[in-house]
């Protein structure tokens, strides 16, 4: 599975390091996932999910 958030689709962001001599060399930011059983209509599931749909009780977390 990629390393996408299934809720909102937030995924890998690239950019540059930049040093001080404002040379740039390739980065990537990546989405803070968690693995999380969650009941959406009615059914239980796992989803990889960021941690800002997990805040924003975008999904009902199963407590077991």
């Amino acid at each position: 599975m990629a390393n996408v958030c299934q809720l909102c689709g937030k995924k890998v962001q690239f950019g540059h390091r930049i040093s001080h001599a404002h040379n740039l060399t390739k980065r990537k930011w990546k989405p803070n996932l968690h693995l999380v059983r969650v009941e959406i209509e009615g059914v239980r599931k796992r989803l990889k999910i960021c941690t800002r749909c997990l805040r924003s009780a975008k999904v009902n977390k199963v407590v077991s």
